[in-house]
């Protein structure tokens, strides 16, 4: 059955919700390869306004885009590479490689890592055609410091700062010095001025969340 935007939009919403349940129960990212899976082809249906491909095992590709590209992709959480069928490559015009980001601070996301034409993955990696495998770069990007973005909102508490920047970053100041870890501070002060520690799902607030709850609360009490 063919899905609406909307409905594959929810559906990868409810899809990442119920991995960070997962996550809130003690499972390790690596035991949720059939969440992370369909995430990956979630999103991807999503970013090509395409369809889940009715039947991706049999066919060797995942999600049809709305250029009609049969696309082939691989999602993992800690991985360090993938693997592509070599038997069913001849019908994939499209690779995509994505990665479920689990951040404490940010929440869940979800990283593409390779995005390319079935041809130009043959050409770049395809040495062996027999094993067609990509190696996962670990080699970090380069990050720019948060204080060159702009501080939207921040709000004082005792000898506190909170600070929220234009990215969603929350720093906390102690005597003007940014502390190391923003949320054991954050969650002190949410416990003193009654900010709840969950999110609407009942699950913990990360620490964007929690930042800026915290901040709309201090603000409000001015």
């Amino acid at each position: 059955m063919a899905l609406t935007q909307t409905q594959i939009i929810q559906s990868l919403a409810e899809a990442l919700s119920w991995f960070e349940k997962e996550l809130s129960w003690g499972v390790a990212p690596a035991e949720l390869n059939h969440l992370t899976g369909r995430i990956g082809e979630l999103y991807a249906a999503m970013i090509t306004r395409g369809q889940m491909a009715l039947e991706s095992k049999q066919r060797g590709y995942d999600v049809i885009s709305a250029e009609n590209e049969r696309i082939s992709v691989k999602t993992i959480t800690s991985s360090n590479h993938v693997s592509f069928n070599p038997s069913t490559f001849s019908l994939v015009d499209r690779i995509m490689v994505l990665r479920v980001n689990v951040d404490d601070e940010a929440g869940l996301s979800v990283e593409t890592l390779l995005d390319c034409s079935a041809e130009q993955y043959l050409k770049d990696y395809g040495d062996n055609p027999n094993v067609l495998r990509y190696r996962i770069a670990s080699k970090p990007r380069e990050v720019r410091p948060v204080e060159s973005l702009s501080v939207i909102s921040e709000a004082h508490y005792k000898n506190l700062l909170v600070r929220q920047y234009e990215n969603g970053t929350i720093t906390v100041l102690m005597d003007e010095v940014v502390q190391p870890m923003a949320k054991p501070l954050l969650r002190e002060i949410a416990a003193e001025v009654g900010v709840d520690l969950l999110n609407s799902n009942s699950q913990p607030k990360n620490t964007r969340q929690l930042g800026a709850d915290v901040i709309k609360n201090l603000q409000a009490r001015i």
